[in-house]
């Protein structure tokens, strides 16, 4: 018995040697599988449930195909405002992380010893094994009243910004500033050395040099850490209540509607996905996915 058993396996492990793409859909199947259902199963319920209306006095969902929803978030003032006011927050996070993020790259790839790069780096990375909560909490003491912002500004006249959309974008920008930083270190340290000697030799100056010679080639890196902080960004509402003031992003809208109108929370719940994909379709041009 245990010889035949061993006598199957080996056939099979004979067979799968023979048959490399079977051998590979085998080992992809368990991961596909769980894409195909858990994670693109749960989109198009969202996609699906966004069609579907409440019954204004039981607050009960009836499923009824209509377009009511999207007609509503594209009609009424306040969620247009939302709308914008969320690809605002996420494109100005995405903008500080950039201008933060390369000089810390440059100095972390190409500025720093060989020996002290790999510990610069954890160090990048140490904020992101700190909890999301306890991050956020710590930006709200910074940026209250009488906190350490107002005591650094109060010798040159000026008070810290306070709680509002300032003090969001202030706050994402740190949560998401590593997924930012990594990609243009890889970048920058991946950069010939001799390409900046050229640029030196034939009379490029350094601004010349970063503009015709650094920056075409870092940028697929920056798009590749923008996807990230974009994204992020677009998605976040925690940060907001902790922070924001009585400004409201989209997350906050979902969060406050999945119990109230779960078909109006799946509407503005497709809005960051919609937007997602259309800046990942824009950024593929390039070539960030390829660097991700």
């Amino acid at each position: 018995m245990a010889l035949q058993t061993r006598s199957a396996s080996t056939r099979t492990a004979g067979a799968l040697h023979r048959r490399p793409r079977l051998r590979l859909s085998l080992l992809l199947a368990a991961p596909l599988l769980w894409l195909a259902v858990l994670y693109l199963g749960s989109l198009t319920v969202l996609f699906v449930s966004a069609f579907w209306t409440t019954n204004s006095f039981t607050s009960e969902v009836v499923k009824v195909w209509s377009t009511d929803n999207f007609r509503e978030l594209f009609t009424t003032p306040v969620y247009r405002q939302v709308i914008l006011r969320s690809v605002g927050v996420a494109l100005a996070v995405t903008v500080l992380c950039a201008v933060i993020a390369f000089p810390v790259a440059f100095c972390t790839a190409r500025v720093a010893r060989a020996r002290w790069r790999p510990l610069l780096v954890v160090a990048i990375l140490t904020p992101l094994w700190a909890s999301y909560l306890v991050k956020v909490y710590a930006w709200r003491l910074i940026l209250s009243e009488g906190g350490l912002a107002d005591w650094m500004l109060r010798p040159f006249g000026l008070s810290g910004p306070g709680y509002g959309l300032t003090a969001a974008v202030l706050t994402l920008t740190y949560l998401w500033l590593p997924y930012m930083i990594l990609p243009v270190h890889t970048a920058l340290e991946q950069l010939p050395a001799n390409l900046l000697d050229a640029s030196a030799d034939l009379g490029a100056r350094a601004g010349r040099t970063f503009r015709s010679v650094v920056l075409p080639m870092v940028l697929p890196s920056v798009a590749a850490g923008s996807v990230f902080t974009f994204s992020l960004s677009l998605g976040d509402y925690i940060t907001v209540q902790i922070v924001g003031g009585r400004s409201q992003l989209i997350g906050n809208l979902v969060y406050s509607n999945i119990e109230l109108n779960l078909p109006m929370a799946a509407a503005l719940a497709t809005v960051p996905v919609v937007v997602i994909v259309l800046y990942l379709l824009a950024v593929r041009r390039t070539g960030a996915l390829s660097s991700l």
